[in-house]
């Protein structure tokens, strides 16, 4: 099953304080999720969007029965993060540990894909 985050800065001017907007889109079974959210930078919010994803799988198992995940993501850098290729910065520690407790329980794959191939950045201003 094919699963895809992203995350998109909002303006400077937005009354809430949040600094970017996270989101995910899991097209086999027409889940698409956005939440505002406020980020140290852009790697935070995707690392942020990348477990929001991954606890919404944990959490609603009954959509994912036996399913193999594929995860496409626009952020090199947290890919690479994730599937141990980089470093990872100390302060998103405690956050990449719980990405490797979920790779662990679900063998996902994780890999990059354009912007424009991203489906979670579809729809982003409905």
């Amino acid at each position: 099953m094919e699963c895809y985050f992203g995350t998109c800065e909002r303006s400077n001017s937005n009354r809430d304080g949040k600094s970017s907007i996270v989101m995910f889109h899991i097209p086999d079974v027409g889940i698409r999720f956005k939440a505002p959210f406020e980020a140290v930078n852009k790697d935070h919010s995707d690392l942020a969007s990348l477990l929001a994803l991954l606890e919404f799988i944990d959490s609603n198992q009954k959509y994912f029965t036996k399913q193999a995940f594929q995860i496409f993501g626009t952020n090199l850098s947290v890919i690479n993060q994730v599937n141990g290729r980089e470093e990872v910065p100390p302060m998103f520690s405690n956050l990449m540990e719980k990405a490797s407790k979920y790779r662990q329980k679900y063998r996902f794959s994780l890999a990059w894909v354009p912007r424009d191939e991203n489906s979670a950045m579809d729809q982003l201003f409905d």
